[in-house]
């Protein structure tokens, strides 16, 4: 069975294997400055201590608690992906609305959260109530509208997972919170209040929304904004960019999407770095920029750069970008120090990738939100795959791979001729020595998973 040609050489698999397509992609990648030795494997992973607190169990009742504001409503999510509304068979029903979404995965990922809203005093908004405390959330914040409905969202999956929204709500119960209805003690007691932007488009929320977030401020603690554009919601796309840049500058953390960018911006090009720096305001400690399925960017006063993704097979992308917060916020509320280290940061933006990339494998939201458990697993899988493929291709075990090594390997794989090893050689020997070291070898598997996914088969 053959597999697909491209970059340096061509793979041929053996017949015992079904075929697979492999794709070179040739990325600018931020060099880690980590050594991963080789023996034993995986005990050198860098998922435990400040990055990644706890070995997965259940925080204490002690850990720092993040405190997320805002909406919670009923996704109804089509069965099948690629159709209309109207075309779709039937829907399945999931809890949803961001901030409740990050609030759910914080907990699964065993820290310590309570969520604030108003849902409608009906079936829907009790049931909603009950999900956050089977998730461990605090919901005390949460309050009860007996004349208004919890909100509806449908769904449209298109077949690649990406979602458009109808949404139900003139007005629903997320949009009546008022300011005397808040948990002002809840709020100051946490480490990191998080919320969105769509609790800033009618009053009385936005009063309450403003208020919450004034408490918290002054209380020292971390704000936390995504502002997770909802245009159909906004009367106009002026009032939705007013709106959202209206809080802007009160932010320590701000996660957006590559859209939200040329939507904030008015169209400018949001892989520019000049045009990324403009939205970072004198006092914001982090940005962060996600970029679906390829990772994400960050930048702070001192540093910046790029985190690759976990490449998963995508079914639905609601919550992935809130299953990407929840997982740095998780890290930062146990640690804000990872602010001023640029490796440690690293190391929880790789988590928080993974926590995202599970997220899209299953329907829904919040049923889809990952456990800590599952997310490292998920990121031993590739270590585990990427040193043993060393270890094969490092035939004398001297702990790095030479051109003639590197030669043997690529036979199992298929024809190769001298010319396409030298050049695959020159490719992954980022500093010339003639020999592929650990690091290189990691670097280059990290920007083409895909290809390492491809030859762990073989190997």
């Amino acid at each position: 069975m053959a597999l697909q040609c491209c970059g340096a050489f061509c793979l041929t698999s053996v017949a015992s294997h079904p075929p697979s397509s492999v794709k070179l992609s040739h990325p600018t990648v931020k060099a880690l400055a980590f050594s991963a030795p080789l023996s034993p494997p995986l005990v050198k992973l860098d998922i435990r201590g400040k990055a990644f607190p706890g070995d997965g169990t259940p925080e204490t009742k002690e850990s720092p608690l993040v405190v997320c504001f805002g909406e919670m409503l009923i996704d109804f999510v089509p069965t099948i992906n690629g159709l209309s509304l109207a075309e779709a068979p039937a829907f399945k029903k999931a809890p949803g609305g961001a901030p409740a979404n990050v609030a759910v995965g914080i907990s699964r990922l065993g820290g310590s959260s309570a969520f604030i809203g108003k849902v409608g005093e009906d079936e829907f908004g009790y049931m909603l109530a009950d999900i956050l405390k089977e998730n461990n959330v605090n919901n005390e914040g949460m309050r009860f509208d007996p004349g208004a409905r919890t909100a509806l969202a449908f769904v449209t999956l298109r077949s690649d997972g990406e979602r458009e929204f109808m949404f139900y709500r003139n007005p629903s119960a997320d949009m009546l919170l008022q300011e005397d209805e808040l948990d002002l003690n809840l709020i100051r007691k946490a480490r990191i209040f998080h919320y969105g932007s769509i609790s800033l488009i009618t009053e009385p929320c936005k009063s309450a929304h403003i208020a919450a977030a004034r408490a918290a401020k002054d209380a020292g603690v971390i704000l936390s904004y995504d502002p997770n554009l909802r245009l159909p919601l906004w009367p106009s796309a002026d009032s939705a960019r007013e709106g959202i840049l209206s809080i802007w500058d009160t932010a320590d953390i701000i996660k957006v999407s590559e859209e939200e960018i040329s939507f904030l911006t008015k169209g400018e090009n949001p892989y520019d770095d000049v045009v990324v720096r403009k939205l970072f305001h004198p006092n914001l400690k982090l940005l962060l920029v996600t970029e679906g399925a390829e990772g994400c960017r960050y930048y702070t006063k001192e540093f910046s750069g790029r985190v690759n993704g976990l490449k998963v097979d995508a079914v639905d992308t609601t919550g992935a970008g809130d299953a990407f917060v929840a997982g740095i916020l998780s890290q930062l509320a146990v640690d804000l120090s990872l602010l001023q280290k640029e490796e440690a940061l690293r190391d929880s933006l790789e988590f928080a990738n993974a926590c995202g990339a599970l997220t899209v494998t299953e329907r829904g939201a919040i049923p889809a939100l990952p456990t800590k458990e599952a997310v490292l697993s998920a990121m031993v899988k590739p270590l585990a795959d990427r040193e043993r493929i060393f270890k094969h291709f490092d035939a004398n075990g001297d702990g790095q791979i030479s051109s003639s090594e590197l030669g043997e390997a690529l036979k199992a794989l298929g024809s190769v001729t001298s010319d396409e090893v030298q050049r695959m050689m020159e490719e992954i020997d980022t500093d010339g020595d003639g020999y592929i070291s650990y690091e290189e070898f990691t670097e280059f598997a990290k920007a083409n998973r895909g290809l390492l996914k491809d030859v762990a088969k073989i190997f």
